[in-house]
């Protein structure tokens, strides 16, 4: 990591303890999953803290974790200009009271299409997606898998298509990827319009589509700003069209 220049002022380090452990089950067309096992290890005492040079961080990514521990982070930040969660089934299905209760502090909202069916009872997503909106995100962003991503406010639709590939070796860590990618944009262009909104989700899925081609985090040790960039537009590409 301090060899692609990330900051690790906020690592923290336990002695003791086994890191988070999560095992699943791909069906045939790796867009369908089931958890065996989510072992919290060590997070489930995590208590978060945030190094003073982060807490004016004007844009946060709460990631994948206990909703009572996103709340926890968000507060020691003053003042942030967006504020992007995600979450899981996990989460849904034992903390649903407190993962709604931290979503009222959430501008955006990332989870798949499992995940927001499970979290609205709505089979439809731009019905789960409006559901949500009355939660508290005001922006929500549905992935599906292979077939792209969803992106619904309530005045914009924004169906996003996936990069095609040919060989995708391992989904695991594609969502992840795929909020950093989102975030990131947002932050280097600090310009939340709803079309600068549509290209973040771009940015996303491109960074996803590196994800999924090699097994673990192999496909992104190599990555370089070129590489991204000429996916971008390529993916951009997929879905222009001359109206004649």
């Amino acid at each position: 990591m301090e060899s692609r220049q990330i900051d690790l002022d906020g690592l923290e380090k336990i002695d003791k303890g086994k890191t988070f452990r999560w095992g699943g089950k791909y069906h045939y067309d790796l867009n369908m999953r089931d958890t065996l096992f989510t072992d919290l290890n060590v997070f489930k005492d995590f208590d978060p803290k945030i190094p003073d040079g982060f807490k004016s961080s004007a844009y946060v990514c709460l990631g994948n974790i206990d909703p009572v521990l996103q709340l926890r982070v968000l507060n020691q930040i003053k003042k942030p200009r967006l504020v992007v969660g995600d979450t899981m089934n996990y989460w849904i299905e034992t903390r649903l009271k407190e993962l709604t209760e931290t979503m009222k502090y959430m501008d955006v909202i990332i989870v798949n299409d499992s995940e927001a069916r499970l979290l609205t009872h709505e089979p439809n997503l731009i019905k789960a997606a409006r559901k949500i909106i009355k939660i508290g995100p005001r922006i929500i962003i549905i992935k599906k898998g292979e077939h792209g991503a969803l992106l619904v406010t309530d005045d914009t639709i924004f169906s996003a298509p996936a990069y095609p590939l040919e060989t995708i070796f391992d989904p695991t860590g594609a969502g992840d990827s795929f909020a950093g990618g989102f975030i990131g944009w947002l932050a280097r262009t600090d310009d939340l319009s709803s079309e600068n909104l549509k290209r973040a989700v771009i940015y996303g899925s491109t960074l996803a589509s590196f994800c999924v081609e090699k097994f673990s985090v192999d496909s992104l040790r190599d990555l370089s700003y070129l590489k991204i960039h000429d996916r971008f537009i390529s993916f951009m590409d997929l879905s222009r069209f001359n109206e004649k």
